[in-house]
């Protein structure tokens, strides 16, 4: 099919869905779709806006949920190549791959991707896209209104600092990331210009309190207390509990701003 005969064109809600296959379109193409309808754009300049505002996006998404963002990102395509870069609030769950977290972006690889945006209450929305190679709701919320805030865990000011540097490789989008050690932890905090010290042990003793707290009460997060999770632990119960938190937008990119100055 050549690229002129395929114009950008919106994907019904009844469609099939994209982990079934795609329509006949030349290289390059993107499919993007959830339940409540999508859009296809063949390669060239564009970007293709997806989030709860229904009649402002190209594909809507968690139209009756207010967690959603009513832009919560964007496709963009600069001619050659698509990325995907989160404009809202919760992050998006891309299999294999980093939390994009709000304000990041990621390239989008040739073929099917089920992206996943979860909010605390809600089921997660599942948002297909499907990118051509050259190989071949029941709330009644309205989408326009004012996008509710995340439902986050309160966190006090040194459980928020030593987040911040523990979760670093998270909040960066490094691939495969691991907390940082409680070493790590007290060195940047200690090059803080608050004038307060730090030990490895100190910083220990405060995410296992953080621990212990959110392991209970009225949304417990589950596998960060040993005897949850089987042996050996080594950084098993922290990986836990900073992935619940980046999933409810309680750490986002801009807390590392607390412990340094690169951009975020």
């Amino acid at each position: 099919m050549a690229l002129k005969e395929f114009l950008p064109r919106a994907i019904a809600p009844s469609s099939r869905r994209l982990a079934d296959g795609v329509p006949s379109a030349p290289p390059g193409t993107m499919f993007a779709r959830a339940d409540a309808g999508g859009y296809a754009v063949p390669l060239r300049k564009f970007t293709l806006h997806f989030g709860r505002e229904r009649g402002e996006v190209h594909v809507p998404i968690g139209v009756n949920d207010p967690s959603v963002s009513r832009l919560h990102g964007v496709l963009t395509c600069d001619g050659s190549e698509w990325w995907i870069r989160n404009t809202g609030r919760l992050p998006i769950e891309i299999p294999g791959e980093p939390m994009l977290l709000s304000g990041h972006e990621s390239p989008i690889k040739s073929g099917y991707t089920p992206m996943l945006i979860t909010s605390r209450r809600r089921p997660a929305h599942l948002l297909e896209i499907h990118l051509v190679g050259y190989g071949r709701g029941d709330s009644h919320e309205e989408p326009h209104a004012e996008t509710r805030p995340p439902e986050v865990y309160d966190l006090r000011l040194p459980e928020r600092l030593v987040l911040a540097s523990l979760a670093q490789r998270y909040l960066r989008g490094e691939r495969h990331p691991q907390p940082v050690t409680w070493r790590q932890v007290a060195d940047d905090l200690n090059a803080l210009p608050d004038g307060r010290s730090w030990s490895a042990k100190s910083v220990e003793h405060i995410v296992s309190q953080l621990r212990e707290r959110l392991a209970s009460g009225r949304d417990p997060i589950p596998g960060i207390l040993r005897g949850e999770v089987g042996e050996p632990v080594g950084n098993v119960l922290n990986h836990n509990l900073i992935q619940a938190l980046l999933r409810t937008s309680t750490l986002i990119p801009e807390d590392l701003k607390l412990i340094d100055d690169e951009p975020v």
